[in-house]
């Protein structure tokens, strides 16, 4: 999706400080570990559908990006929901899911403080590239523990 290249952008790197260790960890159990794979997805579905994001990618490969978050979504909350009950709802707000949320926060405070320029858009693409790795990892374990999510 790239227009710039990461090289012309070195000024505009930033640790985002992902929570790898959170999110990947083993002693993830499976409700709460579909919980944090389900935050990291709508979290990077919500930040490509924002109105500016549109302005510093091909549209169409955005749009495809798009699509695909949104059905791994759909897979997703069915699996959400057979697994978790009334007493797992506390999970978006703690542990793990809550470190991915301030993680996302930082990554749109850091956009609108670089004025969502095409090169903080690339420092963020890289960054939500680095990110969605550690989803597939996790995604795995998952399918290794229930043996029926969709292929990402």
């Amino acid at each position: 999706m790239r227009r710039l290249s990461p090289r012309f952008c070195l000024q505009d790197r930033k640790d985002f400080a992902f929570p790898q260790e959170m999110v990947e960890g083993s002693q993830l159990q499976e409700a709460q570990a579909i919980s944090v794979l389900h935050e990291m997805l709508q979290q990077s579905f919500n930040l490509f559908h924002t109105e500016r994001s549109s302005a510093a990618w091909d549209t169409t490969l955005l749009e495809q990006l798009r699509t695909g978050l949104h059905q791994q979504l759909d897979d997703l909350d069915a699996c959400l929901g057979q697994v978790m009950g009334e007493e797992d709802s506390t999970l978006g707000r703690t542990g793990p899911t809550l470190a991915l949320k301030r993680y996302f926060q930082g990554v749109h405070v850091y956009l609108k403080e670089k004025e969502y320029s095409d090169c903080a858009w690339e420092t963020v693409r890289v960054e939500i590239m680095r990110s969605l790795s550690s989803s597939v990892s996790l995604q795995e374990r998952l399918r290794m523990m229930d043996g029926d999510l969709s292929s990402p």
